[in-house]
């Protein structure tokens, strides 16, 4: 038994070489099939201008008083002026929403009487949400007419109208399209120069779809962009 001990441990450790040298030659077989494996990475891009299809237009209008049914009756006159403006536009009541009325008491403030100024003043917001963009435009640009009919409108900054385009979806599956299609152009002109051929398509990654206004005097008007980053195969 002793005799064979030797052998034994002989042929473990001449198996174990084997099986190690085995494995280096197979690591090496990968390392050097990825080191012949060429890519090339560019970006495609896609761009269209769309219309808007959707307005949110707010209506900001103030009235003061020195009580505070007066000042409320006074935003409900303006209200219904306003409504009726919109109708005779071509809106639907149901394209107007009514927000909170907002309220100041400057006797709070202290000094009112002082400044000769009314008590209360109440501030309403009636915003129109359509699709009517031609129509908001028109009529947006028409409100003279309402400050004629004694609304007292405010301008505010902070609440602009706006035009959206929702109909997204619609355009996606194209414009991925074209930008892949972009990429892949892209990529062969690269193989062109290396005197390459492209492969398959390795990695491919679709970025975020942006809407923006086309300028700031066309808001109405939008430019939506996608960008893909793809990474082809190079082919001798």
């Amino acid at each position: 038994m002793n005799g064979e001990r030797p052998g034994l441990l002989l042929a473990a450790g001449l198996l174990a070489l084997g099986v190690a040298a085995a494995g280096g030659f197979v690591g090496r077989g990968l390392f050097e099939a990825r080191a012949t494996e060429r890519t090339v990475t560019v970006k495609g891009l896609a761009e269209r201008e769309v219309d808007a299809n959707l307005a949110f237009w707010p209506i900001s209008f103030t009235t003061t008083a020195n009580e505070l049914a007066a000042a409320q009756a006074r935003i409900d006159r303006d209200a219904e002026r306003i409504r009726a403006f919109l109708r005779e536009r071509g809106f639907e009541d149901a394209e107007v929403e009514a927000g909170p009325p907002l309220v100041t008491d400057r006797m709070a403030e202290g000094g009112y009487r002082d400044q000769g100024l009314e008590r209360y003043v109440v501030r309403g917001v009636l915003t129109v949400r359509s699709p009517k963009i031609d129509k908001v435009r028109a009529a947006s640009g028409d409100t003279a007419r309402l400050v004629a009919d004694g609304v007292v409108l405010v301008r505010d900054y902070e609440v602009r109208t706006q035009y959206l385009f929702t109909k997204l979806e619609a355009i996606k599956p194209e414009m991925i399209a074209e930008a892949t299609g972009d990429a892949r152009r892209a990529a062969e002109q690269f193989a062109r120069d290396s005197g390459s051929r492209v492969g398959a398509i390795r990695t491919a990654q679709q970025g975020y779809f942006s809407i923006e206004d086309r300028d700031a005097f066309s808001p109405e008007r939008k430019r939506v962009r996608v960008v893909t980053t793809v990474q082809y195969l190079l082919e001798d």
